[in-house]
Formats: C-alpha cells, structure tokens, sequence
C-alpha cells in the first residue's frame, strides 16, 4: 500500500491520520466525559484533560514525523535498514551503520510516525526476512488449503470473533471478522504447538488495523511468537507466560521494593493483572495509540519491554496504591490508570529513565531460574486434573 505512494502522498496522507480533537463548547464548560474515535477508530472515552493530552501528542507525533521525513530525505528511504554492525564491513561503514542504529533507537523510542509504522515494523521486526524464506503464494495457499477445517482451536477463534473489540467500526463487521479469522486460522495450522491462544486475537486484530493487509498481519504473528517473543508465551500450558509472571515479580521487588512489599502484604497475586498484559501485548489494557507506541519499541528492542512497561504501570501509581488495603483497590487502580494512559512519552519515559537499565542477560538468568518451578506446579496442575477425571470417570 504505501510502496506505491510519493513522499508527498505520504506526508499528505500522514497529516490527514493526525486530526486535533475540539470537544465541544458544551462539554468544556460543563467538564463532562466526551466520547470520541482515536487514529485507529476505536471508541474512547475522557474528560476535556484528556482529550487536551492527546492533541499534544499528536502535536508531537507530527513534529516527529517531520524528523522522519527530513532523514528519509537526507539518508534515502530505508536508511533504518542500514543499522547491522557487521566485522565484514569497513570501518567508515560500521561506524554509519552504529550511527543510524543509536539514531534509530532513539526515534522510536519517540514514536514512528502512523503512515510509516506498517513497513518500518514489518522490515525491523524481522517479518520480511521470514516471509522471504516462504513461497509467495505461502499465506494465500495456506489459507485455502484450511478454510474448511473444524479444529478445537478454530472453534474458539470463532467463539472469539465478535468478543473482540466489540463495537469497532471495522472489526466488528462480517468483513473484520473474516479478515481476523483467516489469520487466526492460518496461524494455528502454521504452528500446531500454539494452534489457538486467547489474546492472540487482540494482537491479531490491532495488526490487521496497521498493517493494512492480511499477509502483512499474518507475517507479524509469525515474527511475533517464533522470534521477538520468549519460548512457549502461547503453547497450551501458558509455561512461557507463568514464567514471565514470576520473573515480573522478581523485577517488581527489585525494582518498586516499596510496591512489592505492599502487594505481598495484600497477599496480591500480579498475574490478576499481569496475564492480559503479557498475552495480548497491552492491546487490551491501553489505548490504542499508547498501545501501538508500546508495539514500536518491542519490535526493535525485544520482548524485555513489556517488562519496563508493566513496571512503569506499578510505579507510576506507587503513592496511590502504597495507600489501599484491599485487593480489589489495587485492581481498580491500576485499571483505571490503563485505561486512560492517553500519554505514552510519559509511560515510556517512566518505563526507561525511572525503571532503569535491565540487562538482556540478567532477564535470561531469571526466566532459567523460574522455569524449572514453573514446569514443576504445571505438572503438578496436570496430574490434579487427570486424577479428578479418573475419579469421575469411576
């Protein structure tokens, strides 16, 4: 789609995805909850403060956009391409190569402009590298070849369909809900080991909304599960995400010791809130355009974010919560806080500045310290259930 645009179309086309939002006199006097559609035409709903923060964001993203634009002119067009640091290379190219990484970091870290996101993610996120491995014909074939299969996991895609996202304009259609099968199905035939996970759908569904084709959405879930994701998040025991959970819960105490320590007293369990995070990415906590900003840093820097993220989340509400006595407090809080997280620089400068550095490596030494426990109580689970089954079966 926007191989075949001009700069200018782009830009153009840019500016258009990008409107002010004006509440109306009415409720700016009255201070009244508005409802109004975000970028990608989801429902949301706030007060004039809010509505006032998102136009500064967007103001931003336009002036970011204009960085964008400048560097596509002076470096050439895929210039984010050219960020490898390989010993193959001469000297003057590693160091351009070191200076177009450090440079691109920093500018998703402030955000990808709308009209770029879809062939930045899809070329940085390694997407394009693996559907260059496929047949041309892999997605269309593949999906030809199972539109009339009956699976367990194609049942619960179905099941699913009109529970996500209720109320778009799109998605919720007989068209999204084609759309978002075909990918669901594809993927569960693609990989038989994750088949069909809820929460892929809200990650399935808000990439189809960037993307823009069903191919390019396909090819992102893919990415997604087999490389930028840990091990296992989707498989049918959830072992990969339970080890996510408890690693949090580690970075929580090293992190947010105060918080930690409160929760515990609470006998507060973080998977109450963890476990939508993890599996549907934030898709279904954050506003989208929060959401997709989240999505631009995973999908250069890796699946360590979703750490930073979630204990930013924790911290920027640490006094509210070091206050509540009960578990449902807590809840509330911090749903609450999601819910209306229209501003992500603040999210992501808290996620970085405040959380502080996290080494890829010391990550890695948790998820190996937590998996064997993990493994452990879900085996543990699974041989409960199948002496329950015996028992009825007597």
């Amino acid at each position: 789609m926007y191989g075949t645009h001009s700069k200018r179309d782009m830009e153009i086309e840019y500016q258009s995805q990008v409107p002010i939002l004006r509440p109306s006199i009415h409720a700016r006097r009255a201070k009244i909850t508005v409802k109004f559609q975000d970028l990608y035409g989801f429902t949301v709903e706030g007060n004039v403060d809010d509505v006032n923060v998102l136009n500064e964001v967007r103001e931003k993203v336009r002036e970011q956009g204009k960085v964008w634009w400048s560097l596509e002119a002076s470096k050439g067009a895929n210039w984010y391409l050219q960020t490898h640091v390989s010993s193959t290379l001469k000297t003057s190219l590693k160091f351009s190569a070191l200076v177009n990484a450090i440079t691109l970091k920093k500018l998703i870290r402030k955000g990808i402009p709308p009209v770029l996101r879809p062939k930045v993610w899809f070329s940085l996120s390694g997407a394009a590298k693996k559907k260059s491995t496929a047949p041309d014909s892999y997605y269309e074939d593949l999906t030809k070849a199972v539109q009339d299969k009956v699976t367990p996991a194609t049942k619960q895609i179905d099941h699913d369909l009109p529970r996500t996202f209720p109320g778009h304009p799109w998605l919720d259609t007989a068209e999204g809900h084609a759309a978002l099968r075909r990918v669901l199905v594809a993927y569960s035939f693609r990989d038989s080991d994750v088949g069909y996970c809820q929460g892929l759908n809200y990650v399935a569904a808000l990439l189809l909304l960037v993307m823009k084709t069903e191919e390019e959405a396909f090819w992102m879930i893919a990415v997604l599960l087999e490389n930028v994701l840990v091990t296992d998040c989707y498989n049918k025991n959830l072992s990969g995400c339970h080890v996510e959970q408890r690693v949090f819960k580690d970075l929580l105490t090293k992190k947010c010791p105060r918080i930690a320590a409160h929760l515990e007293a609470l006998e507060f369990d973080v998977s109450l809130v963890c476990t939508e995070w993890f599996l549907c990415l934030f898709a279904k906590s954050l506003p989208s355009e929060t959401t997709l900003r989240v999505w631009d840093v995973l999908f250069n820097e890796g699946a360590n974010l979703l750490f930073h993220v979630a204990l930013a989340i924790f911290k920027m509400n640490e006094e509210e919560l070091l206050t509540v006595h009960h578990v449902g407090d807590v809840i509330h809080i911090i749903q609450r806080c999601t819910h209306q997280l229209f501003d992500p620089d603040n999210l992501l400068t808290v996620a970085f500045d405040q959380i502080g550095f996290m080494t890829t490596t010391t990550i890695s030494r948790q998820r190996k310290k937590q998996e064997p426990a993990v493994m452990a109580e879900l085996d543990q689970r699974l041989r409960r259930l199948n002496s329950i089954n015996a028992g009825d079966e007597q």
